[in-house]
């Protein structure tokens, strides 16, 4: 047997991933797709979808000095029996703007200073095509980098060379100066006479062929006189799976490693694991039943890391690194204090989704309107296309991003100092270990009472339910699913038992909460306890909350709030665990 190829990580860069007997997914059969879409390509995904590696790729196929390592670098691939006519036809000039430093003093600088550099590297790399002086004029010419581009383009054009640009985190350091200079900084940058402007106009005089990779439209949008090219690819269904991992992919990943590896899963009860926290991405409306979920590509190897190393899922399904992204949410929703973007938020966590429209692209100055906030969120990764119709419904892709939408309201909480974590948690470690849920749960319904400026930090119809689901989540012991899907509807909150955290929790919740108006009658409190108590019975018989328990012993706990105040609390039904 063969030696087994080492997981990818976190090197986003193919050469180095083939030479070092690395594992890739196969993702050549798209370079005939994309040579027939455009010249001039654009597509944004969300981080970690293996953006980088597949641009470095395209670097290798095309470049003509790249063909002498043609056997090394694709033999085993698609493209490698089915080779198209532009294969090692350009000149190619990689560039990955998440290189360049977003101090925003010194920002033309650092760009002239990172673009000069690519460009001495490649007069050096095709010295030999170039008249002698080509090298040492380029330099000279340095570090204007717009000098230097305007120069190789005037060569190229007299030597009959075709130059193809491959730019990787197009919009990196414009995004940062944007989320912190704000919009007049990024403004200066993107229009008029703005140097990342006056830049993209000379790329499309002088480039056959551009792709260009970003996390978000913004920026393109704004450079659209100066580089009105593009093709937007990012919603076209024929490139819906180039990017990230279909389940077919993950399972042939899974079993290349169990030829090596002891797994104690099925590959089926893998997938089954991995899908809630890693899978469902979908780029494009018209794919939806049409192709499969995608998984995230960084997440996925995080999960097969554990399982090569010790045969087991990791013991937190939660990719740290996602929480990268954190900021730029937080940001976005309460730049301005508008409570506008805060009710968009509460409807999305307390329903997992929203109905909305998705715009292709606009500008940094309208970012904050609802229809382009709500369009940044995808772009980001913090909603994905779930159906269709004139409108798009747009849901939390998967628990590791829900998590993400939890600390931000719960931070926003926090902020005003309403609980003490430490004591919740441990509030929390005797709910899961002992049954004993009163404390964690009086503790959290005496907070909101007696903070009533609290209301202002929950709107709408999810007042209680979005201060329950920003706390209850800090429980490592448990996965916390809000609007558990049942056979008999949706609970408002189960608590599962996450074993691979702690074998210790012996105790699993389903929580059924009413909320009524200060000057509701009695006789509605009454008809709400009785639907709460109802309901409770009725998840606690669903075969899969069952199943999930894992033998745990599952609590059924009914909560009516009436204004700011829990009115009633107690277990309605206990059902006995089978350990």
């Amino acid at each position: 047997m063969e030696e087994m190829k080492l997981l990818p990580n976190g090197i986003p860069d193919y050469v180095k991933l083939r030479n070092q007997n690395r594992y890739l997914v196969d993702k050549t059969m798209y370079l005939l797709k994309l040579e027939t879409a455009s010249n001039y390509l654009f597509l944004v995904r969300p981080r970690r979808f293996g953006k980088s590696v597949f641009l470095t790729m395209l670097h290798q196929y095309y470049d003509m000095v790249a063909q002498k390592d043609w056997d090394t670098m694709f033999k085993g691939t698609w493209i490698y029996d089915h080779p198209t006519k532009e294969r090692g036809r350009y000149q190619v000039i990689y560039l990955d703007f998440s290189c360049v430093s977003s101090d925003f003093a010194h920002l033309e600088e650092k760009f002239n200073k990172y673009c000069s550099g690519v460009l001495t590297t490649f007069a050096e790399d095709y010295r030999e095509y170039y008249d002698e002086e080509f090298v040492g004029q380029m330099k000279a010419k340095a570090p204007d980098a717009s000098d230097q581009f305007n120069y190789l383009g005037l060569k190229a054009a007299q030597k009959g060379y075709q130059l193809y640009l491959i730019l990787d985190e197009y919009d990196n350091f414009t995004n940062n100066v944007l989320n912190e200079q704000g919009e007049v900084a990024y403004h200066r940058l993107t229009h008029s006479t703005g140097f990342y402007r006056d830049i993209f106009k000379i790329f499309k005089s002088i480039f056959t062929r551009v792709i260009m990779m970003g996390v978000s439209p913004v920026t393109l949008d704004d450079l659209t006189s100066g580089y009105n090219i593009a093709t937007n690819i990012c919603m076209d269904p024929e490139f819906n799976m180039m990017l990230g991992l279909s389940e077919d992919e993950v399972r042939e990943m899974i079993e290349y490693y169990r030829q090596y590896c002891h797994f104690e899963q099925t590959t089926d009860e893998i997938i089954e694991d991995m899908r809630p926290w890693y899978d469902n991405y979908c780029f494009s409306g018209e794919a939806i039943g049409e192709q499969p979920k995608m998984f995230n590509t960084d997440m996925t190897i995080y999960y097969m890391r554990s399982m090569i190393k010790t045969g087991k899922p990791p013991k937190t399904m939660l990719f740290a690194n996602t929480k990268i992204d954190y900021n730029k949410l937080h940001n976005l929703v309460l730049i301005d204090n508008d409570t506008r973007r805060l009710a968009i938020m509460d409807e999305i966590i307390m329903n997992g989704k929203i109905w909305n429209s998705l715009e292709r692209s606009f500008p940094a100055e309208r970012i904050y309107e609802k229809d382009n906030f709500v369009s940044l969120l995808y772009y980001y990764g913090m909603l994905t296309i779930t159906d269709y119709d004139v409108e798009y419904e747009l849901s939390i892709p998967n628990n590791n991003v829900r998590l993400q939408y939890y600390d931000f309201i719960r931070n926003d909480f926090q902020a005003h100092n309403y609980v003490e974590l430490q004591d919740l948690k441990k509030a929390f470690a005797d709910m899961a270990c002992n049954g004993k849920w009163q404390g964690a749960m009086n503790m959290l319904a005496s907070t909101y009472h007696e903070n009533s400026s609290v209301r202002h930090l929950i709107r709408g119809e999810a007042n209680i339910q979005g201060f329950f689901v920003g706390y209850i989540s800090i429980c490592e012991r448990f996965i916390f699913l809000p609007e558990f899907e049942t056979n008999e509807g949706y609970s408002d909150f189960f608590l599962m038992p996450d074993l691979r955290v702690s074998t210790k929790t012996r105790h699993a919740y389903i929580f059924e909460l009413k909320y009524m108006k200060q000057e509701a009658p009695a006789s509605k409190g009454e008809r709400l306890w009785q639907d709460a108590v109802k309901q409770a019975h009725q998840y606690a018989a669903s075969e899969r909350v069952i199943r999930l328990a894992q033998g745990r012993e599952i609590h059924c706990i009914a909560m009516l709030f009436k204004g700011l105040t829990l009115e009633r609390m107690e277990e309605v039904l206990t059902v006995a665990g089978s350990m």
